[in-house]
């Protein structure tokens, strides 16, 4: 490790590092749980309102509107939001149907700042089950080998905060919401690159997420069968600096454990399935078909 001789003051982490007071002060790990889920709601949500002095059956909230899921509390409801990134990491995940006992699940892997490695995942295995390696020919593929590159969705893990503009609340009431920690697990293709575009923006200016403020809103695409969903539409705000505080520093390493604790969980739980996967192919074994040979030494 070079040896810093000069205080930083703009480089906080490696001066924290350098001066032994990196984890001094440090905030608890956060539990999975402790992060707000930001998400984009597709369909209508009905409700009773009341319209010339009767109760009629209407939206109280309209399709393409972002929700924020509060941990143990309620979900708000905002049609425009204003993101202030911290970081981004990148993951795989699969939606597993119920089956029998079963309930619905998904297999997820370890967080990483890319997707340029093989990625332990809470399955027992890598990447989903997604083969390493670039597909030269896709359409050479067995359709069973198709079908489940499909089902693996390739995830941008945004962290931060936001700020919803007039929120709601599930009845379709104004409400009052703090700026609010949050996770947005990003896996529409087009949703992934819309996003990016902002980060990559960010990266060639080589200026940090967290610096800059992107405003939020969703446009409506049609399906085949009439129904709709919602992509986000962003815009990057270049022309304003937000200066960083000492909160700021706090919420950083709280972000960062949050993602420890998140992969750590996953490597524990692939340990345990591949362990368990390694048994039961031990136990399908045909014992009874293996021959013992015995290799007589020779004597010098």
């Amino acid at each position: 490790m070079t040896e810093i001789t000069t205080i930083d003051t703009n480089n906080y982490a490696e001066m924290a590092q350098a001066m032994g007071i990196a984890h001094e002060g440090a905030s608890k790990k956060q539990q999975a749980s402790t992060l707000a889920r930001l998400r984009i709601h597709h369909t209508p949500i009905m409700g009773e309102a009341e319209v010339n002095g009767k109760r009629v059956n209407m939206e109280v909230v309209e399709g393409g509107h972002y929700k924020l899921e509060i941990p143990d509390g309620p979900t708000y409801y905002a049609k425009d939001i204003k993101v202030r990134a911290f970081m981004q990491r990148f993951m795989y995940k699969k939606f597993v149907m119920a089956n029998g006992n079963t309930p619905n699940r998904y297999v997820k892997t370890v967080m990483s700042d890319n997707l340029n490695m093989d990625l332990k995942d809470n399955d027992g295995g890598f990447n989903c089950g997604k083969p390493s390696g670039w597909i030269e020919d896709y359409k050479s593929l067995p359709d069973a080998t198709k079908d489940l590159l499909k089902s693996i969705k390739r995830v941008r893990v945004v962290l931060g905060t936001v700020d919803l503009i007039e929120p709601v609340d599930a009845s379709g009431n104004s409400v009052e919401v703090q700026t609010t920690p949050f996770i947005w697990e990003i896996d529409n293709r087009d949703a992934f690159k819309e996003v990016g575009n902002c980060f990559s923006k960010l990266a060639k200016m080589k200026r940090l997420p967290v610096q800059h403020m992107i405003s939020a809103q969703t446009e409506e695409r049609k399906l085949p069968n009439g129904s709709s969903f919602y992509l986000p539409v962003v815009a990057l705000d270049i022309t304003k600096t937000v200066e960083l505080s000492q909160d700021d520093q706090n919420r950083y390493s709280d972000f960062m454990s949050w993602i420890e604790n998140y992969n750590t969980y996953i490597i524990n739980t692939y340990a345990e399935k591949a362990v368990s996967k390694h048994d039961t192919d031990l136990d399908d074994l045909d014992v009874d078909g293996i021959v013992d040979v015995e290799i007589e030494e020779e004597v010098a």
